[in-house]
């Protein structure tokens, strides 16, 4: 009984949390505000506040991470639905996901090596712009450390929300394609839901991009760590 409390308990409280968080951030729409990024800090608070231990909230959180599976495929629909424009523009998405992809493992792993850090560290951050699963396995892969890879993989989806505003308005990047492949390659998932914030159109190119940057960066990822190491 007090497991089924516990479970009902965490899961209403991640739930009604984000609600307030996405009413917050629907009054004053500003990018620090995003719901992802103001549920997270608002949760910890309220473990550290009462000292619940990460594993008893996971008794209940578990089964909301459970719907990142269904949260992912459920892109299909979007997908679907524009799959015209994908096709009249299939060459550009291509071309501008590859590149994207190759800049951001390219230049993860360079800054990290010009600034000393350990060969495991810059090739943690290589697959930093990839969907987390891939990302854990390309770090294992070219030994990395997935758990790592896993944390730099949240922290740049996360930032890429909070300015890709500001670089999108700074580049004059309006153009549909533009800032759907510009979020899907650079800020993964995350971005994907910013996405959809600008239309049903970028969050189906998003969703492109964020899939063929897992692909690329598979067969890509070791290659580029070969060259730097």
């Amino acid at each position: 009984m007090q497991l089924i409390l516990l479970t009902c308990g965490f899961i209403l409280l991640t739930i009604l949390v984000y609600f307030l968080m996405n009413v917050l951030y629907m009054k004053f729409h500003q990018p620090f505000l995003v719901p992802i990024i103001t549920t997270t800090i608002v949760i910890i608070i309220i473990l550290i506040v009462f000292n619940i231990p990460y594993d008893t909230y996971m008794i209940g959180g578990q089964w909301i991470d459970k719907l990142l599976g269904p949260a992912v495929v459920s892109l299909a629909i979007p997908l679907y639905k524009q799959r015209e424009l994908l096709k009249q523009y299939i060459f550009p998405i291509l071309t501008g996901v590859l590149v994207g992809c190759l800049t951001g493992m390219v230049t993860g792993v360079a800054f990290a090596k010009s600034l000393g850090f350990s060969k495991e560290l810059a090739l943690s951050l290589l697959p930093k712009s990839i969907t987390t699963p891939i990302a854990m396995q390309i770090s294992a892969q070219i030994g990395g450390i997935p758990a790592l890879a896993a944390v730099f993989v949240i922290i740049a989806g996360i930032t890429g929300v909070i300015f890709s505003h500001y670089f999108l308005t700074f580049f004059k990047l309006d153009s549909t394609l533009g800032r759907g492949i510009g979020l899907g390659v650079a800020t993964h998932a995350i971005g994907t839901s910013k996405a959809i914030e600008y239309g049903e159109q970028e969050a189906s190119l998003s969703s492109v991009a964020m899939t063929l940057s897992a692909i690329f960066g598979s067969l890509l990822g070791p290659v580029i760590a070969w060259i730097f190491y």
